[in-house]
């Protein structure tokens, strides 16, 4: 029996991605100078249905790049500036009761929009940091009792500095292991820097942003990702990279179930992204890292460049599957 790994879609389904995928590409090249890498995975992210963390220091673009991605799809956008007094209701919204009409009235909060940003969600307690899993998860939100269905496509983009530790809560396992991919904007080399100088890019490009797309062409993209065909030995290379990250000695924690399924639509999303209609063993490598680091729980505490240092590691040491 054929599985969803096995099917094929349609070529024309995929073109109709990869296009996309292009076109976001150049857009969000305008604002963002000199990050292709940035960018292409944040587009990966987005085009696998996943959710996307930007680990970096004040300064480099994470704000930028998440209301770019907005504007670029057209779709609605709302911001949330976590701090320590944020709270749940705060981003899933309150029910109201109207005495006239004695009955109660949902009144939504920000988490319904089509890209969300969460700027420094490592200042949010972790009772609100909590209210995201199950958006993040179910693409719903429950308040009361009752739930209720967010925008779809439903995109969210978190932020931290990981430098900073005074009035911050570490993410926990759960919440890390919720974002799709994590990435690293870094610093501009000095040619881009000089165009952002010059007024090329950055935030005064932003305003002139146009839309490439509309949030329905978008989710019929997502929906062809998820069926770019994956031979079952790459379907298998996948599993054996996510199933040594739990037997190495420094890593307490290893690669989640969600963690190869994630990494399997990343790679998919990324094929799509070069303008391919199959998965290779080197789209796996290309995501495995962005996918798989931040997950890893290792014994000596924290550690996001050993956590990446011993993926990049395992990735060169696992047998690749031959045609």
């Amino acid at each position: 029996m054929a599985t969803d790994i096995d099917r094929g879609p349609h070529q024309s389904d995929v073109d109709a991605a990869t296009d996309l995928a292009s076109a976001l590409y150049d857009n969000l090249s305008r604002v963002i100078r000199g990050k292709s890498e940035p960018i292409r995975m944040a587009l990966v992210a987005l085009l696998s249905g996943g959710h996307l963390l930007v680990e970096d220091v004040p300064g480099v673009g994470k704000t930028l790049l998440a209301k770019s991605l907005a504007c670029s799809i057209g779709g609605s956008f709302r911001r949330i500036q976590a701090t320590s007094d944020l709270l749940p209701a705060d981003l899933t919204g309150v029910s109201v009761f109207h005495r006239s009409s004695e009955d109660w009235e949902f009144r939504a909060g920000p988490i319904f929009a089509h890209v969300v940003l969460v700027d420094e969600v490592n200042r949010a307690t972790p009772r609100t940091q909590s209210a995201l899993l199950e958006a993040m998860e179910e693409r719903q939100v429950t308040v009361d009792g009752t739930s209720w269905k967010l925008p779809r496509p439903f995109f969210l983009v978190a932020t931290q500095n990981p430098f900073e530790h005074a009035g911050t809560f570490p993410l926990p396992e759960g919440q890390r292991d919720r974002f799709a991919v994590v990435i690293q904007m870094g610093y501009p080399d000095r040619s881009a820097e000089r165009e952002v100088l010059a007024g090329q890019g950055g935030i005064e490009q932003l305003d002139e942003l146009k839309p490439v797309t509309d949030p329905e062409s978008l989710e019929s993209a997502i929906d062809a990702v998820r069926r770019v065909h994956c031979e079952a030995s790459v379907a298998d290379y996948v599993i054996d990279i996510s199933t040594s990250t739990r037997r190495r000695p420094e890593v307490m924690l290893g690669a989640s179930p969600r963690a190869s399924l994630n990494l399997l639509h990343a790679a998919q999303a990324h094929a799509a992204v070069v303008g391919r209609h199959y998965v290779t063993p080197d789209d796996v490598k290309a995501v495995a890292g962005p996918v798989l680091a931040h997950r890893l729980v290792l014994t000596g505490g924290p550690d996001t460049r050993a956590a990446a240092a011993i993926v990049t590691a395992l990735v060169d040491r696992v047998p690749v599957p031959r045609a």
